[in-house]
């Protein structure tokens, strides 16, 4: 029986992807939510930022507590870290141009 893996550059490319398009679409849908009930755009911000430590919660806590066997853990951290920082970083541009911030 043959077991294939994914190469570590495809793994970390995936996460990076979801990471982005979930957090870039749905900061930039509660911009306009908030944009519309008057929140401050501050704690819509601090909110994602909390959000993307939770989505990257599981992966951190295989690399921690499961050192042997932690490479393919780290690998996904590595990805949904990046994509949270992109998204974290450029979904305020998009939300400024669109006019909602």
């Amino acid at each position: 029986m043959y077991y294939y893996t994914l190469p570590d550059e495809f793994v970390r490319t995936q996460m990076a992807v979801g990471a982005l398009v979930l957090f870039g679409v749905l900061r930039v849908i509660c911009a306009a939510v908030g944009a519309q009930r008057s929140w401050r755009m501050s704690t819509v911000t601090r909110c994602f930022i909390g959000a993307a430590v939770l989505f990257c919660l599981p992966q951190l806590l295989d690399v921690v507590m499961s050192s042997p066997m932690s490479h393919r853990a780290f690998v996904e951290l590595q990805g949904k870290a990046i994509g949270c920082a992109l998204a974290l970083f450029c979904a305020p541009i998009v939300s400024h141009r669109l006019g909602y911030e």
